[in-house]
C-alpha cells in the first residue's frame, strides 16, 4: 500500500501527544515513528538472550498446568513423556503466529478481530476470554497461597495478597523494561523442577526408551490425558498475550507499532520465530522435567492421587526428601507470580482493543486509565476468588473449560487472519506454516472434543 511522505512534526503539539513509558523515561509519541535506536545486543547476557517469547513460554508452565503435568507424572509414569517433544511444535506455531499478527497489522488479535470481523464473533470471545482469565488468576492465587504454607510455617494470606498487590502496583507504576526483566527473573524460578527433577534419580534408560519410543495406551484416562496435556499447552490466554506483548516490546526499542504504522521485515519476523522457539522449548523443558520428577517419585512410590501443584509438592516430601518440596514449591510460587499478572494482562489487552482503549503497558496509568482499571479490577477480582473458599479445582474446572471451549474458534480465527491477505498484506502465511497451523488447529479442536467427552463420560 502507497503511504504519503511524512511532514514534520507540529511542535505545537508534540506536547500533546500521549506519554509513553521507554526504559523507565517519559516520551511523547508524535504521529511520526522515531528514529531507531543503535540494534540492541540480546546476547550479551542471558536475560537479554531472548524477547517476550521467554515470558509467554514460562506463563505457560503456570500452578495449574503445573498441577496437571503433576498429576499426568504421578498417574501414568514415564507414559506420556513423549508428548511434551510432541506437542512444542504446536505451541511454537501458536504462537509465532500471534506475534506475526501484532507484528504486521500493529494490533492484537480482538483488534484485529474488531476491525476485520464480526462483532458477533468479537463479545463472545472476549467476554469469554476474560472470565476464564480471571478464573484461571484466582486459582493460581490459590496455589502460591499453598505452595507459600509448605515452605513458611506462618500464616500466610497477608503474604500473598502483599506479593500480589506488589506485582499489581509494578506494573501499574514501573516502566516497561523493570516489568520485563522482573518477568525473566520470575522465568528462572521453573528451573527449581529440573532440580527436583535430577534428585529424584530416575533411570536414564527408561526415561529415554519412554521419550522417543511412545507406547499409546489406548484406555479412556490415558487418551483424557493426552488431549489435557494438548489443552493446557496451547491455552488460549496466550494467543492474546503474545500478541499484546510484541506491540509492547517494538515500543519499548523506540519504534512503536499501531494500525498506522504497522508492518514487519523478513528479517523482524524470522527473530520473533527465534525468540518464540527459545521460549516454547523452555517451556516444553519444564513440563518434561514436572512429568519426569513426579513420575520418578510419586507414582514408583504408589502416590498417584495428585489434583493440585501443591499436592505434589506435599507428597513428595516422604518420597524425595524436604529439598524436592522446597523446589517444587519454589516453582509453583516463582511462575504464580508471573502468570498471574500475564492472565489480567491478557484480558486488559483483549477489552482495550475491543472498545478502542488506549492499551499497552507502555503508556502511563493517565493515559491509559481503562486499561490499567481493567488490570486492577480483574487482579482484586482474582485475589477474592482465590481467598473466598471456592474450591480451587472447582474455579480450575471452570476456566478450563472456557478455555477449551474457546480454543478451536481462536485457532480457526488465528490461521484466518494470518491467511488474509487484506489483513496480512504480502506477509500472509505460506504453506510451511499452513501445514503445522493447520494440523495444530486440528490437534486443538480434537483435544478440546477429547477433553469435553472425557469430562461428560468419565
Amino acid at each position: 500500500m502507497a503511504t504519503c511522505p511524512s511532514l514534520p512534526p507540529d511542535p505545537s503539539k508534540v506536547s500533546e501527544a500521549p506519554a509513553i513509558r521507554q526504559h523507565g523515561a517519559l516520551a511523547p509519541v508524535s504521529g511520526v515513528e522515531p528514529a531507531r535506536p543503535a540494534k540492541r545486543h540480546r546476547f550479551r547476557s542471558f536475560l537479554g538472550l531472548v524477547g517476550p517469547g521467554i515470558i509467554t513460554g514460562a506463563a505457560n508452565d503456570d500452578p495449574t498446568a503445573i498441577g496437571t503435568y503433576a498429576k499426568c507424572g504421578a498417574s501414568f509414569g514415564f507414559a506420556l513423556l513423549w508428548m511434551m517433544p510432541a506437542t512444542f511444535p504446536m505451541m511454537a506455531a501458536t504462537v509465532y503466529l500471534c506475534s506475526k499478527i501484532g507484528m504486521v497489522t500493529g494490533q492484537g488479535i480482538a483488534g484485529v478481530i474488531r476491525s476485520h470481523y464480526s462483532r458477533w464473533l468479537l463479545y463472545p470471545v472476549v467476554a469469554a476470554l476474560v472470565v476464564a482469565n480471571v478464573l484461571e488468576a484466582g486459582a493460581d492465587i490459590s496455589a502460591i497461597a499453598a505452595a507459600l504454607r509448605l515452605v513458611l510455617p506462618i500464616p500466610v494470606i497477608g503474604i500473598t495478597v502483599g506479593i500480589t498487590v506488589i506485582v499489581l502496583l509494578i506494573q501499574v507504576w514501573g516502566s516497561y523494561d523493570l516489568i520485563q526483566k522482573i518477568f525473566r527473573w520470575l522465568a528462572l524460578a521453573l528451573f527449581s523442577y529440573v532440580a527436583a527433577a535430577f534428585l529424584a534419580h530416575p533411570h536414564l534408560s527408561e526415561v529415554l526408551s519412554h521419550t522417543f519410543r511412545p507406547a499409546i495406551q489406548f484406555h479412556s484416562s490415558y487418551l483424557a490425558m493426552m488431549v489435557a496435556i494438548i489443552g493446557t499447552t496451547l491455552s488460549p490466554y496466550l494467543f492474546f498475550w503474545q500478541a499484546g506483548l510484541e506491540i509492547e516490546e517494538s515500543t519499548s526499542l523506540g519504534h512503536p507499532r499501531s494500525p498506522h504504522h504497522a508492518g514487519a521485515s523478513n528479517h523482524e519476523l524470522r527473530s520473533a520465530a527465534l525468540d518464540v522457539s527459545i521460549g516454547m522449548l523452555f517451556s516444553s523443558l519444564i513440563s518434561y522435567f514436572i512429568v519426569l520428577g513426579t513420575a520418578a517419585t510419586l507414582f514408583k512410590a504408589g502416590e498417584k492421587q495428585v489434583e493440585t501443584a501443591a499436592q505434589a509438592a506435599q507428597a513428595l516430601r516422604p518420597v524425595a526428601g524436604d529439598a524436592a518440596t522446597w523446589l517444587f514449591a519454589a516453582g509453583v510460587i516463582g511462575v504464580g507470580i508471573l502468570a498471574v499478572p500475564v492472565l489480567t494482562t491478557g484480558a486488559a489487552y483483549a477489552l482495550a482493543e475491543t472498545f478502542e482503549w488506549k492499551t499497552g503497558l507502555n503508556h502511563t496509568p493517565e493515559h491509559a486509565k481503562e486499561f490499567y482499571a481493567v488490570i486492577a479490577l480483574a487482579t482484586c477480582v482474582a485475589l477474592a476468588i482465590g481467598f473466598s473458599g471456592i474450591n480451587p479445582i472447582n474455579a480450575l474446572f471452570w476456566a478450563g473449560l472456557i478455555m477449551g471451549l474457546l480454543a478451536p474458534p481462536i485457532m480457526l480465527v488465528i490461521m484466518l487472519i494470518t491467511n488474509n491477505r487484506r489483513v496480512m498484506g504480502s506477509q500472509a502465511n505460506g504453506i510451511g506454516v499452513n501445514v503445522l497451523g493447520w494440523g495444530t488447529t486440528v490437534a486443538i479442536s480434537g483435544a478440546t472434543f477429547g477433553l469435553l467427552w472425557s469430562w461428560l463420560i468419565p
